[in-house]
């Protein structure tokens, strides 16, 4: 929930008009972020291939490389060579070919390879810890049948994949409710540091957020490989992984963890005693007078500066495991990531204060007796602040992501983050709901009083008829003892239901807070999703990169030639066709005229493609003559866009020819 206690009317008005402010503040910051958004890459994609996909090259190339947009962790079997039988013919060594801001890698290849299609298939680790994958094929001399089959799962797929998804949910969820429930007992309700179900709360997300972070690692080795479980227990790729970004972000999670687990006993310990024994001896001095006031008031003291140094150590740790995730995942990649990381901290340090202590005020709600008006109106204030801290923070990160509207509304990722923003209206909305059984609360102090006084009187009541069962001998008879533990049992269940239905307004606001907590778990799932999901810069980058390589032109390439062999009656021109032009397969014409206008029937016609740039040619081509003084070939495949040198050899007798050639521009 997000509201704030209730105030004197200046202060509601002048807090009814901060709202609206701030949230055109926000708007407009979001349409300037997102128009003046510049291109910049936040996920791993390939770029570029030598050879290209789908290229038919004249002679095997000696090796093959990859392009990324961003750096890459590869192996030496990451790039992997199949001829049309399925068999390897790289080598198996990976070549770091980096240079600058060029991400290259590449694998040399057997010399001596034949003609027909070979299937090159890859897989990397981007560097925002996500697998990437991919194939493509091309042929060296003409295009053939391969038993080669490209692969139709993507890296980081299978039962492995959804294993290691599982466990990346429960870390999100394990932290959220570590950090909010820490949080809520500090900030809000530090009586709740002695309440076993709090207690109960907090250490089962320790636990969960432990168990998964390990699961995560064992099963990194195979996530990011062979999809095998198997490969789990490979001791050899556990240890390359602890040599990644991602394997040093697990194991700082552990560490950070262990810290975590002595601030979580130092809460629940020597913390809740302390409350424990200072309010034994408030009662005390009542009763007897026993204790001094300068003795009282050095207790008080000793428990502000344990609280204040709780919170402050709850506050690095939980800093501390978040930023094992900024520091490994999208925010350590593409721009700004100083700003980014830090941004990506604090997001993730609100979410968690924000839902994880919603969490913890349901279960204080539902199993706790009597949990103080004040703790529901302080969580109010820090839910506030938390969701003010979210849409700066999330504001920015999505700019960050996505840069476009384009990108906003027409990619995965911009879908699912608007699906995100919708989540968070309706859970604000829910939140106003319980606004109001806060205001019920405190809008009724006398009539609250009366009740927690009825409910205290209930609970020591309880309580006395507790204490006197339980003070009975168990008998002999088993069918008995079973039987009296049901009783008490029966009793405590009855006592917690008059404990909640005694005070109408808690039950309301009880209700508004589940709905709320239900709403967050969506949210949360969704927010993990958003996680793994290539964000919406890099999938318009790869479409603007793909729709460049493919363009073609409107129409067919012609040309015209003229030519001179040297003999008699050698003058004359060819017209050439090259339909359509473009990268692929092409159909060429070849008109070949006297110098009257006439068709020339030249004894011999050839022509050769060059692309000078990428060292490719000559590609021979030797048309057929489909009638005198015309020439077709079909199939002339052309497999790069660039400048293409193109060669005409014409001959006019048994010793006089010609090669004369034009530059064209394809794709």
């Amino acid at each position: 929930m997000t509201a704030t206690a209730p105030a004197p009317a200046t202060a509601r008005a002048r807090a009814t008009a901060f709202l609206p402010r701030l949230a055109l503040v926000l708007a407009v910051l979001l349409a300037t972020l997102f128009t003046a958004a510049a291109p910049a890459t936040a996920h791993a994609a390939l770029t570029a291939s030598d050879p290209t996909d789908g290229a038919v090259v004249a002679t095997a190339p000696a090796q093959v490389t990859l392009s990324f947009s961003e750096q890459v962790a590869m192996g030496d079997d990451s790039i992997r060579v199949l001829d049309p039988q399925g068999r390897r013919v790289d080598t198996g060594e990976l070549r770091d070919m980096c240079s600058g801001n060029t991400i290259r890698y590449g694998t040399a290849l057997h010399s001596g390879l034949p003609n027909g299609t070979y299937t090159v298939a890859w897989q990397a680790v981007s560097a925002d810890s996500h697998p990437i994958s991919g194939a493509f094929t091309f042929s060296i001399g003409a295009p053939s049948a391969t038993e080669v089959s490209l692969p139709t799962t993507t890296a980081g797929g299978g039962p492995v994949g959804i294993a290691y998804g599982i466990a990346r949910y429960a870390a999100y969820a394990g932290f959220t409710v570590l950090v909010g429930g820490a949080a809520f007992i500090l900030l809000c309700w530090r009586r709740g540091a002695a309440e076993r179900p709090l207690q109960k709360l907090v250490v089962r997300a320790w636990v969960t957020l432990t168990a998964a972070t390990l699961a995560m690692l064992v099963l990194r080795t195979p996530y990011t490989g062979s999809g095998r479980f198997a490969d789990a227990f490979d001791l050899d790729g556990l240890r390359a992984v602890l040599e990644t970004k991602t394997g040093a972000s697990l194991v700082s999670r552990l560490l950070l963890l262990g810290a975590a687990a002595l601030f979580v006993a130092v809460l629940f310990g020597v913390y809740a005693r302390r409350l424990e024994d200072a309010g034994t001896g408030e009662k005390t001095e009542e009763q007897a007078g026993e204790k001094t006031e300068g003795r009282a008031g050095q207790e008080a003291g000793d428990t502000n500066d344990l609280t204040f140094g709780l919170a402050i150590g709850g506050a690095v740790v939980s800093g501390g495991i978040a930023a094992t995730w900024a520091l490994s995942e999208h925010a350590s990649t593409g721009i700004q990531p100083g700003l980014a990381m830090p941004a990506d901290i604090l997001h993730m340090m609100a979410v968690a204060t924000w839902l994880g202590g919603l969490c913890a005020l349901l279960v204080a709600l539902h199993k706790v007796p009597g949990i103080e008006r004040s703790a529901v109106r302080r969580f109010s204030r820090v839910a506030f602040v938390s969701v003010v801290v979210l849409a700066v923070t999330g504001v920015y990160q999505a700019w960050r992501q996505t840069g476009t509207w384009s990108a906003l509304t027409g990619t995965e990722y911009g879908r699912l983050l608007l699906l995100k923003v919708a989540l968070v209206a309706v859970l604000l909305a829910v939140a106003s709901m319980s606004r109001k059984w806060t205001a019920r609360l405190a809008a009724a102090p006398a009539a609250l009083e009366e009740a927690d006084a009825k409910v205290g009187a209930q609970v020591a009541a309880a309580d006395d008829v507790s204490r006197e069962t339980s003070s009975v001998a168990v008998p002999a008879d088993p069918e008995r003892a079973a039987q009296l533990a049901r009783q008490r049992a029966a009793l405590e269940s009855a006592r917690e239901k008059r404990v909640r239905d005694a005070d109408p307004d808690r039950a309301g606001l009880r209700r508004s807070v589940l709905a709320e907590a239900a709403i967050a778990v969506v949210l949360l799932v969704v927010t993990t999703v958003l996680t793994s999901t290539e964000p919406g810069r890099t999938v318009e980058q790869e479409a603007a990169r793909g729709s460049a390589a493919t363009a073609v032109p409107d129409r067919a390439v012609k040309i015209t030639l003229p030519f001179d062999t040297g003999g008699p009656n050698g003058k004359g021109s060819v017209r050439l066709e090259l339909d359509p032009g473009r990268v692929g397969a092409n159909t060429l014409h070849l008109w070949a005229d006297t110098g009257d206008g006439q068709p020339f029937d030249l004894p011999e016609i050839k022509v050769a493609f060059t692309l000078p740039a990428k060292d490719i040619g000559p590609l021979p081509v030797v048309p057929d003559q489909a009638a005198p003084g015309h020439w077709t070939a079909s199939g002339v495949q052309l497999p790069l866009a660039g400048e293409w040198r193109i060669d005409v050899t014409v001959r006019s007798s048994d010793i006089d020819q010609t090669t004369v050639q034009k530059t064209v521009k394809i794709g």
